[in-house]
């Protein structure tokens, strides 16, 4: 059947009964003025309201903090406004069409909210757009305006918003089928860099805000389209068709900064710009700043699926205005982060060797913690609003995080299924599974029948393994995600020809505490439970003074010199500030109990056979 043309398509779309207009206000103040007009606003007094999260990044940030002034009007008479709480006002009834016109304080250089200064303009629809409480189904029109300072005249507007009346990447007015879909599209406006590639026929973008000299766009389009050629192909092997038709990586580049976050067309995303390929390099070696950056890149991008359409019950629909418990973020984001390495391994960009030292890495932070013997991946997901997303110097010693040990769960129940099986199911089918019942025809309007349009529940997702696995996967539930065993990787790669081995270095004398930066000083920024600091009395805060009479500078090296003095069991005096005053401590230096596990492919015998590894898949 011939499609109609976009431009039909677009002019049959029904009028928008909100409108908003965005533009620059002030870039040295850091403001937007943002215009709302409602043509129909509820008789009793419309209802607005700013939300108080964005999805994705599960804290409670309230954002109508950033709303600096507000008022209305309708029919160019001034319309009362009643505040309802701290994120929510009432107009007055009035009889036409409502207008709110207010400033929106943007300094929040991240991924997650606002941000407007002579360089560029960045925003999530959730820091800037109030929603019109009733009408969220309705079709609504954004008015990206282009800012009248003479620094802006260059400037372009990267989003993926479907254009009404703008043309790509130009100011003007853009549309949304609802609020829903409003706030899944950020908006980057500045004079960025901009690279086209194609994935599977669908055109994805590269957007580089920041100063990056000889950026190397040549080199991201060819890494990006290999990991997003693979991602599209596993969720689609038989058609290999995109869920969007336009995706765009959206990257503003610091001196030092790391970060992401998913949209359904989109990612918003922070780093270092050292970490970014440069023209002045011959070698065609990933480093580990690339090599991260990638990895950011393939872990957003498997978003688009594995959160974005595939979702917990919990966010279908989102409660924008208060907490959206779900115990399955080991899931959505634990498996995301298994996926997101093995993705480069499978689109050509690292081997195996690379990638077993990546795995490894993950291991050792989660061994690293005693907070993984006190709560479940399941607990964590659930109190991700209250302990993983407020994170003090003690959460190494009461939280697990489901992204890491999330990932090291998919790897154990990617091995198991494989084993079970004789290779004939793997993590893979599961999440394939998800995709086709869940994910698939989230955004189609179709039947909620058979658990399509909705979201997964934790039982729906325990059925799903069973089905797929052929057995009863209770007990590793009941183990790991529900309990708080540690995954038994060694005994699970053993069969396919890996080899775990924990190389720490027990003999190095050690506090086993974290400094942090903090100018010259040593000052504790975690102290493990059970530790030689913690048994000492030393705590999070304290300025190290000295070890036995010498001096403790803020140099890491600094520290283990004087320690490498000492042999393990040896009794030292450490001298510490604790706020402005002096104390003094007896530690007993214990060995290092940092992990050092590696991963080691062993050769395989002549005539064995064994499953074939995951990342060799």
């Amino acid at each position: 059947m011939k499609k109609a043309p976009v431009k039909k398509i677009i002019a049959k779309a029904p009028a928008a009964g909100i409108i908003y207009s965005i533009a620059a206000a002030d870039l040295a103040g850091h403001m937007f003025k943002v215009t709302l007009t409602v043509k129909a606003p509820a008789a009793i007094g419309q209802v607005f309201s700013l939300p108080a999260w964005i999805p994705g990044s599960y804290m409670i940030r309230e954002f109508s903090r950033n709303i600096v002034s507000i008022r209305a009007e309708s029919e160019g008479k001034a319309v009362a406004l009643t505040k309802l709480d701290k994120h929510s006002w009432q107009a007055a009834p009035c009889q036409g069409a409502l207008t709110l016109e207010y400033d929106v304080y943007a300094w929040d250089l991240s991924v997650r909210a606002a941000h407007l200064d002579q360089n560029h303009g960045f925003f999530n629809g959730t820091s800037v757009f109030l929603r019109v409480l009733g009408q969220e189904a309705e079709p609504h029109e954004v008015n990206i305006v282009q800012p009248k300072d003479a620094a802006c005249k260059t400037w372009r507007v990267a989003t993926t918003l479907p254009e009404l009346k703008a043309k790509r990447y130009g100011f003007g007015s853009y549309q949304a089928a609802n609020y829903d879909e409003l706030i899944d599209h950020p908006v980057e406006m500045g004079d960025f860099a901009l690279a086209t590639f194609k994935a599977h026929g669908v055109p994805h973008d590269i957007v580089v805000t920041g100063k990056v000299p000889n950026l190397d766009l040549e080199r991201l389009c060819r890494d990006l389209k290999a990991i997003c050629e693979t991602q599209i192909a596993f969720f689609e092997p038989k058609t290999k068709k995109a869920p969007m038709d336009r995706y765009v990586f959206m990257t503003m580049a610091v001196g030092d900064g790391y970060g992401g976050l998913e949209h359904r067309a989109s990612t918003a995303l922070i780093c270092a710009r050292a970490d970014l390929p440069t023209t002045a390099s011959n070698s065609t070696e990933i480093g580990d700043g690339y090599l991260k950056f990638l990895g950011l890149c393939s872990h957003e991008y498997f978003h688009t699926w594995n959160v974005k359409r595939i979702k917990p019950a919990a966010f279908a629909p989102y409660n924008l205005q208060a907490e959206s418990y779900s115990p399955l973020l080991w899931l959505f984001e634990g498996f995301t982060s298994y996926y997101d390495d093995l993705m480069l391994v499978r689109a050509g960009l690292i081997d195996e060797e690379a990638y077993f030292k990546l795995l490894g890495k993950t291991i050792n932070s989660v061994l690293r913690g005693s907070g993984r013997s006190k709560q479940s991946v399941a607990d964590s997901s659930f109190d991700a609003w209250g302990k993983y997303y407020r994170q003090d110097e003690n959460a190494p010693n009461a939280i697990v995080s489901y992204y890491t040990k999330g990932s090291l769960i998919a790897l154990a129940f990617d091995l198991t299924l494989r084993s079970k099986t004789n290779g004939e199911k793997s993590l893979d089918d599961v999440m394939q599974a998800l995709w086709q019942r869940y994910g698939r025809d989230f955004y189609k309007g179709k039947g909620e029948k058979a658990g399509k349009g909705c979201g997964v529940t934790p039982a729906e997702v325990e059925a799903l393994f069973d089905e797929i696995s052929g057995t009863r996967m209770k007990p590793f539930f009941e183990r790991y995600i529900r309990g708080t065993d540690d995954v038994p990787l060694a005994r699970l790669l053993a069969p396919f020809g890996v080899k775990v081995s924990d190389t720490r270095k027990a003999q190095k004398p050690s506090l086993d505490a974290n400094l942090g930066r903090d100018g010259n000083d040593a000052k504790l920024a975690q102290v493990h439970q059970g530790g030689a600091a913690h048994l000492a009395g030393l705590s999070a805060g304290d300025v190290l003074v000295a070890v036995d009479g010498l001096r403790v500078t803020g140099n890491p090296a600094n520290l283990d010199t004087l320690l490498g003095r000492y042999a393990v069991g040896a009794t030292v005096a450490i001298h510490a500030f604790r706020r402005d005053e002096l104390m003094t401590f007896t530690a007993l230096l214990q060995g290092d109990r940092a992990p050092g596990v590696n991963l080691t492919v062993l050769p395989a015998p002549k005539k064995a056979t064994k499953p074939k590894r995951p990342s060799a898949q």
